[in-house]
């Protein structure tokens, strides 16, 4: 469905963070949340994987079983969903209908994937979702990912290896172009990299 809907004179969007780990989208994600003048509201995910220890229902994420995430499919409440494959089975995480986007009333920003931005805009239209694609140099992003990783008490290379090799597949040139993605805001003086993007949420 086309969604026209107003807040203020201006159609509601909702700016889409995405980019290839390392990229510094988390960052720049936190710095756009925290900004108060750009009133972005966030919205919590979903997830069958099992709570981690100090957090909160409700908070990092909504816990839910399998059962539910199926209850949640044959309503056709399911925005966008990913499966991971683990060694303790499959773990989803997919974002719900459930009232928290409000297109008659604000702005939004959420973070992920480049398959759950093409997922979100073919649930809410080309128009209301806003992509904000964060790229850094290949061996730049590797170097930032060594550093970020030697810096871990059980630094885990082949992991960061799998994910790297991964990302470049994921955000081929072929699929960047087929989400319909035209704007890259390059990372590579973080600043100014946010005012660029902080610039485009403004003239929107």
């Amino acid at each position: 469905n086309e969604v026209y809907i107003k807040t203020g004179g201006n159609m509601s969007r909702i700016f889409f963070v995405l980019g290839k780990s390392c990229s510094g989208k988390d960052t720049i994600f936190r710095y756009l949340k925290e900004k108060k003048e750009l009133n972005l509201k966030t919205v919590v995910g979903y997830t069958t994987r099992p709570m981690r220890v100090g957090e909160e229902n409700g908070k990092e994420y909504f816990f839910v079983d399998r059962d539910e995430l199926e209850k949640l499919k044959i309503e056709g409440k399911i925005i966008e969903c990913r499966d991971y494959d683990t060694v303790y089975g499959i773990w989803s995480y997919f974002t719900v209908d459930d009232g928290q986007i409000n297109l008659g009333k604000d702005n939004y920003l959420y973070i992920g994937t480049l398959q759950s931005y093409m997922e979100m805009t073919k649930y809410y239209g080309n128009d209301v979702v806003v992509p904000l694609y964060i790229e850094v140099e290949t061996g730049e992003r590797l170097s930032r990912a060594v550093k970020r990783e030697r810096e871990q008490s059980n630094p885990k290379y082949t992991e960061l290896c799998r994910r790297f090799i991964a990302d470049e597949e994921d955000f081929k040139e072929e699929n960047i172009r087929k989400a319909g993605i035209n704007k890259r805001y390059i990372n590579g003086d973080l600043d100014k990299c946010i005012s660029e993007i902080v610039e485009t949420i403004r003239k929107i």
